[in-house]
Protein backbone atom coordinates (compact mmCIF):
# COMPACT_ATOMS: atom_id res chain seq x y z
CA UNK A 1 0.00 0.00 0.00
CA UNK A 2 1.43 3.30 -1.14
CA UNK A 3 1.71 6.36 1.26
CA UNK A 4 -0.69 8.93 1.99
CA UNK A 5 0.49 12.72 2.13
CA UNK A 6 -1.94 15.10 3.55
CA UNK A 7 -5.02 12.47 2.05
CA UNK A 8 -2.93 12.53 -0.93
CA UNK A 9 -1.87 9.09 -2.48
CA UNK A 10 1.16 8.47 -3.60
CA UNK A 11 2.45 8.75 -7.56
CA UNK A 12 5.20 7.40 -8.81
CA UNK A 13 6.30 9.20 -11.82
CA UNK A 14 8.32 7.06 -14.25
CA UNK A 15 11.67 9.06 -15.77
CA UNK A 16 13.47 6.57 -18.58
CA UNK A 17 16.86 7.90 -19.64
CA UNK A 18 19.27 7.67 -22.24
CA UNK A 19 21.86 10.27 -23.00
CA UNK A 20 19.13 13.07 -21.66
CA UNK A 21 21.70 15.36 -20.24
CA UNK A 22 20.15 18.60 -22.74
CA UNK A 23 16.59 18.79 -21.46
CA UNK A 24 16.81 16.82 -18.49
CA UNK A 25 16.91 19.97 -15.96
CA UNK A 26 13.88 21.46 -17.29
CA UNK A 27 11.85 18.40 -16.82
CA UNK A 28 12.47 17.78 -13.32
CA UNK A 29 12.26 21.32 -12.47
CA UNK A 30 8.82 20.38 -13.92
CA UNK A 31 8.20 17.92 -11.25
CA UNK A 32 9.34 20.07 -8.55
CA UNK A 33 6.87 22.92 -9.37
CA UNK A 34 4.00 20.30 -8.99
CA UNK A 35 1.01 21.56 -6.80
CA UNK A 36 0.41 18.21 -6.10
CA UNK A 37 3.13 17.00 -3.63
CA UNK A 38 3.00 13.52 -2.54
CA UNK A 39 5.25 11.47 -5.82
CA UNK A 40 8.33 9.68 -5.83
CA UNK A 41 10.56 9.97 -9.19
CA UNK A 42 11.63 6.62 -10.75
CA UNK A 43 14.87 7.87 -12.55
CA UNK A 44 15.99 5.26 -14.75
CA UNK A 45 19.14 5.43 -16.59
CA UNK A 46 19.05 3.10 -19.33
CA UNK A 47 23.54 3.25 -18.94
CA UNK A 48 23.71 6.55 -20.09
CA UNK A 49 27.59 7.94 -21.40
CA UNK A 50 27.08 11.59 -20.80
CA UNK A 51 26.11 13.62 -17.69
CA UNK A 52 22.48 12.44 -16.92
CA UNK A 53 23.66 10.79 -14.18
CA UNK A 54 25.46 13.27 -12.31
CA UNK A 55 22.76 16.04 -13.11
CA UNK A 56 19.79 13.99 -11.48
CA UNK A 57 22.00 13.43 -8.26
CA UNK A 58 22.75 17.13 -7.79
CA UNK A 59 19.28 16.83 -6.54
CA UNK A 60 18.61 16.65 -2.58
CA UNK A 61 14.85 15.88 -2.85
CA UNK A 62 14.34 12.28 -0.85
CA UNK A 63 11.52 11.86 -3.92
CA UNK A 64 14.53 11.19 -6.35
CA UNK A 65 15.18 7.63 -6.71
CA UNK A 66 18.21 6.53 -9.46
CA UNK A 67 18.30 3.49 -10.65
CA UNK A 68 20.93 1.90 -13.20
CA UNK A 69 20.08 -0.34 -15.81
CA UNK A 70 22.08 -3.66 -15.57
CA UNK A 71 21.87 -3.70 -19.45
CA UNK A 72 20.61 -1.38 -21.77
CA UNK A 73 17.57 -2.57 -22.87
CA UNK A 74 14.23 -1.04 -24.96
CA UNK A 75 12.46 1.75 -24.30
CA UNK A 76 9.71 -0.71 -23.09
CA UNK A 77 11.55 -2.86 -21.36
CA UNK A 78 13.18 -0.19 -19.13
CA UNK A 79 9.62 1.54 -18.20
CA UNK A 80 8.50 -2.54 -17.53
CA UNK A 81 11.88 -2.27 -14.77
CA UNK A 82 11.15 0.93 -13.44
CA UNK A 83 7.54 0.25 -12.82
CA UNK A 84 8.78 -2.76 -11.00
CA UNK A 85 10.54 -0.15 -8.17
CA UNK A 86 7.90 1.98 -8.06
CA UNK A 87 5.66 1.88 -4.38
CA UNK A 88 2.66 4.26 -5.60
CA UNK A 89 -0.80 3.31 -6.66
CA UNK A 90 -0.49 5.46 -9.62
CA UNK A 91 2.04 6.19 -12.11
CA UNK A 92 3.07 8.38 -14.47
CA UNK A 93 5.17 9.29 -16.87
CA UNK A 94 7.64 11.96 -17.94
CA UNK A 95 10.90 11.18 -20.48
CA UNK A 96 13.75 13.63 -19.94
CA UNK A 97 12.86 16.04 -23.15
CA UNK A 98 8.94 16.92 -22.10
CA UNK A 99 7.84 19.11 -19.60
CA UNK A 100 4.38 19.32 -17.07
CA UNK A 101 1.70 22.15 -16.79
CA UNK A 102 2.61 22.63 -12.60
CA UNK A 103 -1.03 21.73 -12.21
CA UNK A 104 -0.71 18.26 -13.98
CA UNK A 105 -1.69 15.73 -11.16
CA UNK A 106 -3.63 18.01 -9.31
CA UNK A 107 -6.15 18.34 -11.39
CA UNK A 108 -6.33 14.60 -12.62
CA UNK A 109 -6.04 12.64 -9.06
CA UNK A 110 -9.59 13.64 -8.46
CA UNK A 111 -11.09 11.45 -11.39
CA UNK A 112 -9.64 8.45 -10.10
CA UNK A 113 -12.34 9.05 -7.26
CA UNK A 114 -14.21 6.74 -9.10
CA UNK A 115 -12.59 3.28 -8.51
CA UNK A 116 -13.50 2.12 -12.34
CA UNK A 117 -11.39 4.75 -13.47
CA UNK A 118 -7.68 3.52 -14.81
CA UNK A 119 -5.98 6.18 -16.39
CA UNK A 120 -6.45 10.05 -17.02
CA UNK A 121 -5.16 11.71 -19.77
CA UNK A 122 -4.70 15.28 -21.50
CA UNK A 123 -4.24 17.45 -24.29
CA UNK A 124 -0.73 18.76 -24.38
CA UNK A 125 1.27 21.08 -26.08
CA UNK A 126 3.58 20.04 -29.17
CA UNK A 127 7.05 22.16 -29.39
CA UNK A 128 10.00 22.49 -31.29
CA UNK A 129 13.61 22.48 -29.21
CA UNK A 130 13.21 25.15 -27.42
CA UNK A 131 11.09 27.64 -29.55
CA UNK A 132 7.59 27.19 -26.83
CA UNK A 133 6.59 30.24 -28.28
CA UNK A 134 5.61 28.27 -31.67
CA UNK A 135 3.46 25.80 -29.75
CA UNK A 136 0.27 23.57 -32.12
CA UNK A 137 -2.41 21.98 -29.68
CA UNK A 138 -2.30 18.28 -30.51
CA UNK A 139 -5.58 17.34 -30.53
CA UNK A 140 -8.34 19.78 -31.90
CA UNK A 141 -11.21 17.24 -31.42
CA UNK A 142 -12.85 16.07 -28.22
CA UNK A 143 -10.63 13.83 -25.88
CA UNK A 144 -13.07 10.37 -25.32
CA UNK A 145 -13.97 9.49 -21.87
CA UNK A 146 -15.53 6.30 -20.21
CA UNK A 147 -15.41 2.88 -22.27
CA UNK A 148 -13.00 4.21 -24.75
CA UNK A 149 -11.33 1.14 -26.74
CA UNK A 150 -13.26 1.87 -30.22
CA UNK A 151 -12.90 5.27 -30.42
CA UNK A 152 -9.08 5.30 -29.74
CA UNK A 153 -9.56 2.67 -32.37
CA UNK A 154 -10.99 5.22 -34.89
CA UNK A 155 -8.83 8.14 -33.33
CA UNK A 156 -5.82 7.34 -30.81
CA UNK A 157 -4.72 10.17 -29.13
CA UNK A 158 -3.11 9.80 -26.35
CA UNK A 159 0.44 11.07 -25.61
CA UNK A 160 1.68 8.74 -22.79
CA UNK A 161 3.61 12.12 -21.08
CA UNK A 162 0.01 13.58 -20.16
CA UNK A 163 -1.25 9.98 -18.70
CA UNK A 164 -1.88 8.86 -14.92
CA UNK A 165 -2.66 4.95 -14.46
CA UNK A 166 -4.01 3.32 -11.69
CA UNK A 167 -1.54 0.97 -11.01
CA UNK A 168 -3.77 -2.02 -9.88
CA UNK A 169 -5.51 -2.21 -13.43
CA UNK A 170 -1.76 -2.32 -15.00
CA UNK A 171 -1.04 -5.25 -12.78
CA UNK A 172 -3.98 -7.47 -14.42
CA UNK A 173 -2.94 -6.65 -17.41
CA UNK A 174 -1.18 -10.71 -18.26
CA UNK A 175 1.51 -8.65 -20.70
CA UNK A 176 2.45 -4.98 -19.68
CA UNK A 177 4.65 -3.09 -22.08
CA UNK A 178 5.29 -5.06 -25.38
CA UNK A 179 9.53 -5.20 -25.05
CA UNK A 180 9.59 -5.71 -28.61
CA UNK A 181 8.54 -2.32 -29.61
CA UNK A 182 10.53 0.70 -29.66
CA UNK A 183 7.98 3.63 -30.04
CA UNK A 184 4.36 1.89 -30.08
CA UNK A 185 4.03 0.40 -26.97
CA UNK A 186 2.33 2.72 -25.42
CA UNK A 187 -0.08 2.42 -27.94
CA UNK A 188 -0.46 -1.03 -27.27
CA UNK A 189 -0.87 -1.31 -23.60
CA UNK A 190 -3.08 1.98 -23.35
CA UNK A 191 -5.56 0.11 -26.09
CA UNK A 192 -5.09 -3.28 -23.79
CA UNK A 193 -5.69 -1.50 -21.13
CA UNK A 194 -8.32 0.89 -22.18
CA UNK A 195 -10.56 -2.98 -22.37
CA UNK A 196 -10.54 -3.36 -18.28
CA UNK A 197 -11.53 -0.19 -16.93
CA UNK A 198 -12.39 3.72 -17.63
CA UNK A 199 -10.75 6.53 -19.31
CA UNK A 200 -11.18 9.64 -18.12
CA UNK A 201 -10.12 12.74 -20.14
CA UNK A 202 -9.04 16.87 -19.12
CA UNK A 203 -9.01 18.88 -22.64
CA UNK A 204 -6.83 21.47 -21.22
CA UNK A 205 -3.10 20.81 -22.48
CA UNK A 206 -1.08 20.20 -19.36
CA UNK A 207 2.06 18.49 -20.88
CA UNK A 208 4.78 19.58 -23.39
CA UNK A 209 5.93 17.73 -25.91
CA UNK A 210 9.32 18.42 -26.86
CA UNK A 211 10.05 18.18 -31.03
CA UNK A 212 13.93 18.02 -31.62
CA UNK A 213 16.27 16.07 -34.19
CA UNK A 214 16.71 13.02 -31.66
CA UNK A 215 13.22 12.13 -30.73
CA UNK A 216 13.02 8.50 -30.77
CA UNK A 217 9.81 8.84 -33.19
CA UNK A 218 11.97 11.28 -35.04
CA UNK A 219 14.85 9.01 -35.56
CA UNK A 220 12.85 6.29 -36.32
CA UNK A 221 9.70 7.45 -38.32
CA UNK A 222 9.55 4.16 -40.64
CA UNK A 223 10.20 1.98 -37.30
CA UNK A 224 7.29 3.36 -35.40
CA UNK A 225 5.20 2.56 -38.62
CA UNK A 226 6.39 -1.19 -38.94
CA UNK A 227 5.65 -1.59 -35.23
CA UNK A 228 2.00 -0.21 -35.95
CA UNK A 229 1.99 -2.76 -38.91
CA UNK A 230 3.03 -5.07 -36.97
CA UNK A 231 0.42 -4.83 -34.12
CA UNK A 232 -2.20 -4.44 -36.89
CA UNK A 233 -1.56 -7.93 -38.26
CA UNK A 234 -1.45 -9.46 -34.47
CA UNK A 235 -4.85 -8.04 -33.99
CA UNK A 236 -6.69 -8.22 -37.10
CA UNK A 237 -8.89 -10.90 -35.20
CA UNK A 238 -10.08 -8.43 -32.87
CA UNK A 239 -10.95 -6.16 -34.95
CA UNK A 240 -13.51 -5.24 -37.56
CA UNK A 241 -13.07 -4.66 -40.96
CA UNK A 242 -14.04 -1.34 -40.78
CA UNK A 243 -11.36 -0.87 -37.93
CA UNK A 244 -9.22 -2.39 -39.51
CA UNK A 245 -9.47 -0.34 -42.82
CA UNK A 246 -9.67 3.19 -40.55
CA UNK A 247 -5.94 1.76 -38.53
CA UNK A 248 -4.54 0.92 -42.61
CA UNK A 249 -5.46 4.08 -43.66
CA UNK A 250 -4.13 5.87 -40.62
CA UNK A 251 -0.37 3.92 -41.34
CA UNK A 252 -0.46 4.49 -44.91
CA UNK A 253 -0.96 7.88 -45.20
CA UNK A 254 2.06 8.40 -42.33
CA UNK A 255 4.05 6.07 -44.17
CA UNK A 256 3.49 8.22 -47.37
CA UNK A 257 4.17 11.68 -45.35
CA UNK A 258 7.53 10.08 -44.53
CA UNK A 259 8.31 8.67 -47.75
CA UNK A 260 8.05 12.40 -49.24
CA UNK A 261 9.63 14.13 -46.61
CA UNK A 262 12.48 11.64 -47.43
CA UNK A 263 12.25 12.24 -51.24
CA UNK A 264 11.18 8.64 -51.99
CA UNK A 265 9.01 9.61 -55.13
CA UNK A 266 8.78 5.66 -56.17
CA UNK A 267 7.74 4.42 -52.90
CA UNK A 268 4.79 7.65 -52.35
CA UNK A 269 3.08 6.56 -55.94
CA UNK A 270 2.82 2.52 -54.70
CA UNK A 271 1.35 3.61 -51.88
CA UNK A 272 -1.04 6.14 -53.60
CA UNK A 273 -2.07 3.68 -56.07
CA UNK A 274 -1.61 0.17 -53.58
CA UNK A 275 -2.97 1.37 -49.67
CA UNK A 276 -6.18 2.49 -48.37
CA UNK A 277 -5.17 6.25 -48.52
CA UNK A 278 -6.96 7.87 -51.52
CA UNK A 279 -5.00 8.84 -54.39
CA UNK A 280 -7.06 11.54 -55.38
CA UNK A 281 -7.82 12.77 -52.26
CA UNK A 282 -6.82 16.75 -53.08
CA UNK A 283 -4.86 16.45 -49.53
CA UNK A 284 -3.02 14.09 -50.77
CA UNK A 285 -2.04 15.77 -54.26
CA UNK A 286 -0.84 18.56 -52.48
CA UNK A 287 1.30 17.05 -50.27
CA UNK A 288 2.97 15.13 -52.86
CA UNK A 289 3.75 18.09 -55.26
CA UNK A 290 4.68 20.69 -52.71
CA UNK A 291 8.42 21.06 -52.30
CA UNK A 292 10.11 19.10 -49.38
CA UNK A 293 11.28 22.19 -48.39
CA UNK A 294 7.70 23.71 -47.59
CA UNK A 295 6.59 20.56 -46.44
CA UNK A 296 8.76 20.51 -43.63
CA UNK A 297 7.76 23.79 -42.58
CA UNK A 298 4.64 23.49 -42.88
CA UNK A 299 4.57 19.74 -41.20
CA UNK A 300 7.00 20.49 -38.33
CA UNK A 301 4.99 18.33 -35.93
CA UNK A 302 5.00 15.35 -38.48
CA UNK A 303 6.84 13.59 -35.68
CA UNK A 304 4.16 13.09 -33.81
Amino acid sequence: MSIQFNNQPLISIIINCFNGERYLKEALTSVLNQTYNNWEVIFWDNQSADSSAKIFKSYKDKRFNYFYANEHTSLYKARNLAIEKSKGDFISFLDVDDLWDKSKLELQMPYFNNSEVGLVYSNCWVFKNEDMKKKKLYVNKRLPSGSVYKELIDNYNIGILTTVMRKKFYLKLQKKFDERFSIAGDFDLFLRLSKICLFESIKEPLAFYRLHSKNLSTLNKEKEIEEVEIWLRENKSNLSTLQMKKLQKIADYRKFVNCKINGKYKECIHILLHSEINPFNIKNLIIFFTPVIILKKLLWYHQV
